[in-house]
């Protein structure tokens, strides 16, 4: 009988420890405790890393007159678990931060929630709004506040306890957790405040991480062992979409613009949805997809293609059941291992010697009945559309979802990589799929679309409709029952965020004109 008990108790630590082990490992740090790589402020001078922690510091030589902020480059915060530890010098009045879902304005003073930190007590463990609403919730208090702005607070705890239990010349451990509206804040294991953040017009479910150094006399603030961990979104889905480095030359292969076009559209139609950016290639933030519910890449293809240097690791993410999307020359793969992985994930790619990449207006009349195609009317576009992709044998699990014939002319003669082959010239006159959903077995969810090659496009309601809804669809939301309602952008906005300056026969209303023609 005691041999039994022993070995129940045994077994119920080696539980403990290995389920304590997996909760640690879901924590990725953010700051290597060496440089300040991957994180910027515009006042550098006030920043350094001293014994493996970030120092912000004031002197009399080098006053801090107005509030400073160190901000991670790396990604943006939504839902999250945050873990550091901090310590403070200076006289009383000294006063730091930490900046969570924030914004940079132009002007680089840093805006919105902070996990708030003085030396005196007046201030730790308070939520505070920075440039916004002012103080959310004391130290001590639970805020609720309406989707009108109206707030309720009730006090949980003592705040002077709270603060004795918080070291004043030695670290402290900072804990911070966003959740949908719901923060919390934790200094040394014990909760100081709570705010439920329901107000429409000013609460943030997304932004950046940033450490303050405040104005005033001289001080020192210190952080370091800065871990990050996401956490599965309750109300939304996420998806991430990574933008391949600038490739062609104005308004062709935006991938960075393009991207985050499509994050802003689908974020303001779609409340259930939340689309997040990593530009210029593979995403250096360690948690990148860790709470993704869907990946889409819009990239340039074949062996520059920026999953190749990491096709385990997406392939791992696929087999989670992350739904996987590939736009433009993203569907081009090589042949073998990488193109074998696509067929995987998304159903189909380009293919060297067997596919096609050529100019030509393709009009799409009709579409198969299916959640992507949900509010898309027959439209037409002029654009580099690829055909003629490998797909999964028989199209097991592939749907087609934008099909057209491509003229003749497009079929030439020869034999190379990419524009021409015989097996594409033996289909002449024949429908071509351009635009493809596939269902895995894992239940993961794929999508591949050709076009893309001119940024202009996403002003075709029609067009930018079959890829909002294919975003929703791959993470295995309902497509509403007329497709995602997207505004159309204005010249201004699709003018935005290019990799290249605007060339000198640049003709802004012949844009109009297309663009007028294409919504007719």
């Amino acid at each position: 009988m005691r041999m039994i008990y022993c070995r129940c108790v045994l077994i119920l630590l080696l539980a403990v420890l290995f389920s304590a082990a997996a909760g640690a490992e879901d924590f990725k740090p953010i700051f290597d405790g060496r440089t300040l790589n991957g994180w910027k402020a515009p006042q550098m001078s006030y920043w350094s890393v001293e014994q493996g922690a970030i120092t912000g510091e004031s002197t009399r030589q080098n006053p801090v007159k107005s509030n400073q902020f160190l901000v991670w480059q790396l990604g943006e915060l939504d839902d999250f678990q945050l873990k550091l530890k901090y310590r403070i010098g200076g006289t009383d009045s000294a006063n730091s931060g930490v900046q969570i879902r924030s914004r940079v304005p132009a002007d680089g003073h840093v805006a919105g929630y902070q996990a708030d930190i003085d030396r005196g007590g007046r201030y730790t463990g308070a939520l505070y709004d920075e440039r916004g609403r002012g103080m959310l919730a004391e130290r001590g208090r639970k805020t609720t506040i309406s989707a009108e702005g109206k707030r309720s607070s009730a006090s949980f705890g003592n705040a002077a306890e709270l603060f004795a239990n918080i070291k004043k010349d030695d670290w402290n451990e900072y804990h911070i957790t966003a959740r949908g509206p719901h923060i919390i804040l934790s200094i040394n294991g014990k909760v100081t405040a709570e705010v439920i953040d329901n107000d429409r017009a000013d609460k943030d479910l997304s932004g950046v991480l940033a450490l303050q150094l405040h104005a005033g006399p001289p001080m020192k603030v210190q952080f370091k062992d800065i871990q990050l961990k996401r956490l599965k979104m309750e109300d939304r889905k996420k998806v991430v979409l990574v933008a391949g480095r600038r490739s062609h030359g104005y308004a062709s292969h935006e991938h960075n613009a393009g991207c985050l076009l499509l994050a802003k559209l689908l974020n303001e139609s779609m409340p259930n949805m939340h689309g997040t950016v990593y530009t210029n290639g593979w995403p250096k933030d360690p948690t990148a997809f860790d709470n993704a519910d869907a990946i889409c890449i819009f990239c340039d293809g074949g062996g520059g293609h920026v999953v190749m240097r990491h096709l385990e690791e997406m392939d791992k993410l696929a087999k989670k059941g992350i739904g996987i999307a590939f736009l433009h020359y993203g569907v081009e793969l090589p042949k073998g291992k990488p193109g074998d992985y696509a067929l995987d994930w998304v159903g189909g790619y380009f293919e060297t010697f067997w596919s096609v990449n050529p100019h030509w207006r393709a009009e799409f009349k009709s579409f198969p009945d299916h959640s992507i195609t949900r509010g898309v009317k027959p439209f037409f576009m002029d654009d580099e559309w690829y055909y003629h992709m490998r797909f999964r044998e028989n199209m097991q699990g592939v749907t087609p979802i934008l099909t057209a014939v491509p003229p003749d002319s497009t079929r030439r003669e020869g034999n190379n990589a990419h524009g021409a082959n015989p097996h594409v010239r033996a289909r002449k006159g024949m429908p071509e799929h351009v635009a493809w959903a596939c269902e895995r077995p894992d239940g993961g969810r794929g999508f591949g679309f050709t076009g893309g090659h001119w940024h202009w496009s996403w002003a075709s309601d029609d067009f930018r409709k079959v890829i909002l809804n294919a975003l929703v669809w791959i993470t295995g939301t309902d497509v509403p029952p007329d497709g995602v309602p997207s505004r159309r952008p204005s010249i201004e906005e699709l003018e935005a965020n290019q990799d290249y300056p605007k060339p000198n026969n640049y003709n802004r209303g012949r844009i109009e004109k297309l663009i007028e023609e294409w919504n007719r």
